[in-house]
């Protein structure tokens, strides 16, 4: 198979992951980047000096079209550039996640992605990391009983930015069942910005899903995580005969389990490749086959309208009912939760329900 062009939007930090991963596979051969600010492109010329440097990406598009494109812009620019990169002859692309900024842009990406029939990666790093797609393994085999609570302690990062991996990696945990509610708190006292979106300062978050499981995810500045590790982010993952503790992007989890009932660390062997372009060499079977898979960014969709209805949540106080974009905000209340009942009209008695 000859090595496949591509090209990549956008050269921050997922821009220059995506360049570094096709300059190092077998399978492509990085043409073109286009960045709309000239010191990055002068930094690029001294690594890629072979590559194309545009500051304009339909001009990039015009001039020196690729089998690929990888969208490693900020998140509300994706679909104007994806529908765009679409409009060629593509063989694959490469839509750095979150998908989208809103589950509706989100959606019609991946609709035009459908409609062109082509393999789309959303490189969600926990998805080709041997330690959590082990943890999958042993949860949906049964090894700790029936799932009933992932637990997410996240500091330093928010619902959107690393909540969306975490939460992404708890839906296919879960078999990608399908979400019942959403109830969300946001403390947003800080104003603090990250990856181009406006964030809270710290926040809980908890998802009830149709089959039971809970999905309990704390963010923000002032968390602190009680994990054995005390690393940036634990997870807990509990079932009735069973639990399992995960460190996200370190390498290794400890199990306890009626195999395993005094506790055991394990450390699966990764792969020697970038998690990059590990996702973009996922792509060539894809290719081959003519068997686009696209349930990985499905699930990355599901995780960003729990994002999304997350915020919807703490930014109207209510429990968001899925599915989300059915859902009717209720009319403004003026009840107080926790202050006295003075014989109001129109209630009901929580001792009778």
């Amino acid at each position: 198979m000859k090595k496949l062009t591509a090209s990549v939007v956008g050269c921050g930090k997922g821009g220059r992951l995506s360049l570094q991963a096709l300059a190092e596979s077998e399978f492509y051969a990085p043409l073109a980047a286009a960045d709309l600010r000239p010191e990055v492109g002068d930094e690029l010329r001294k690594k890629f000096p072979s590559l194309r440097i545009f500051a304009d990406f339909r001009e990039m598009f015009a001039t020196c079209p690729t089998d690929v494109v990888c969208v490693s812009t900020y998140p509300p620019s994706h679909e104007e550039i994806a529908a765009e990169a679409l409009k060629g002859p593509l063989e694959a692309i490469l839509v750095e996640k979150p998908i989208a900024d809103t589950v509706a842009s989100g959606r019609r990406i991946l609709n035009f992605v459908r409609q062109s029939w082509i393999p789309l990666a959303v490189p969600h790093g926990l998805m080709v990391k041997r330690c959590p797609l082990e943890i999958i393994e042993r949860v949906r085999s049964g090894e700790i009983g029936e799932l009933k609570l992932i637990e997410i302690q996240s500091p330093n990062f928010d619902i959107m930015s690393a909540g969306i991996h975490w939460l992404q990696f708890s839906i296919s945990l879960n078999a990608n069942h399908s979400v019942g509610s959403v109830l969300a708190a946001c403390d947003k006292t800080t104003r603090t910005f990250r990856d181009g979106m406006k964030v809270e300062t710290v926040a809980v978050t908890s998802v009830q899903m149709v089959n039971g499981v809970r999905i309990v995810m704390h963010t923000g500045d002032t968390v602190r995580s009680n994990g054995s590790r005390q690393s940036d982010v634990t997870f807990r993952i509990l079932g009735t005969v069973g639990q399992i503790e995960f460190w996200g992007w370190l390498p290794d989890y400890y199990l306890v389990s009626p195999a395993f009932p005094h506790g055991k660390l394990f450390e699966p062997e990764e792969q020697p490749v970038s998690l990059h372009r590990r996702h973009l060499d996922n792509l060539i079977p894809m290719l081959r086959s003519k068997e686009p898979d696209y349930s990985l960014p499905e699930s990355s969709l599901k995780a960003l309208e729990i994002c999304e209805a997350a915020y919807f949540s703490a930014k109207h106080g209510v429990e968001v009912r899925f599915p989300f974009d059915e859902f009717a905000l209720p009319e403004p209340s003026d009840w107080q939760p926790g202050t006295p009942y003075f014989g109001e009209a129109n209630v009901r008695d929580g001792r009778y329900l």
